[in-house]
């Protein structure tokens, strides 16, 4: 059951996973040349990073706990003070980054990007992009500090599959009327995925800080 209850706090985080200049670049695949295809490499690309960066934190973080839990007969390990100082350190650069709406030069060839450099880029956005590193470090850290096996991460990474991909389901289910409806996406997820995320953030934080205080 504790296991269960961990795994859920940390689906929420799969929202932070993708907002910003990931879903924006799922988006603009999804309405270009050969989007099918492109978008598909796109999120099979950022799986494969997502995977990939929450096993190695995962890893690290348990190793890192082991050594720094050895001796100590608390509840509260000093890997949760610092899952408490990477949030806020998240917290600080989402808010900071929320003006950032000009998209960057790249964006502006994914209209017509070929399979290849869709996949790269799906894998590079996910794996070196700050927000997702920590994102990554707070997952496999928190699941590592509380025993939960690695394979519980399975759903997290589901979540994170459905929502970058999401404009790849539109543009399935809807066809040419996508067109009309991902545009929109695009606009509102550019001006209001700072504050989904800090939402997010600011919960998986105070329960930290609850799991501190009550330890």
């Amino acid at each position: 059951m504790a296991a269960v209850q961990g795994l859920l706090k940390i689906l929420p985080l799969a929202v932070v996973m993708v907002a910003g200049p990931q879903i924006i670049s799922a988006i603009l695949l999804a309405t270009g040349k050969n989007a099918r295809k492109t978008s598909f490499v796109y999120v099979a690309g950022a799986i494969l990073a997502a995977t990939l960066g929450t096993t190695i934190c995962y890893f690290v973080t348990k190793a890192l706990h082991s050594a720094t839990s050895s001796g100590s007969g608390g509840s509260v390990s000093p890997l949760d003070y610092a899952l408490v100082a990477l949030l806020l350190v998240l917290v600080v650069r989402v808010f900071l980054k929320r003006n950032e709406t000009n998209p960057p030069k790249w964006m502006g060839e994914l209209q017509t990007a070929a399979p290849k450099f869709a996949f790269r880029l799906g894998f590079l956005l996910f794996f070196l992009m700050p927000t997702d590193v920590i994102t990554m470090i707070t997952v496999g850290g928190y699941l590592s500090a509380r025993e939960i096996p690695l394979w519980n991460a399975i759903l997290f990474l589901l979540v994170t599959a459905l929502f970058i991909g999401s404009p790849l389901i539109v543009l399935l289910l809807m066809g040419k009327k996508a067109e009309r409806l991902l545009p929109k996406m695009r606009d509102w997820m550019n001006s209001n995925s700072w504050i989904v995320s800090e939402v997010v953030i600011v919960f998986f934080l105070a329960m930290e800080l609850n799991t501190i205080l009550s330890g």
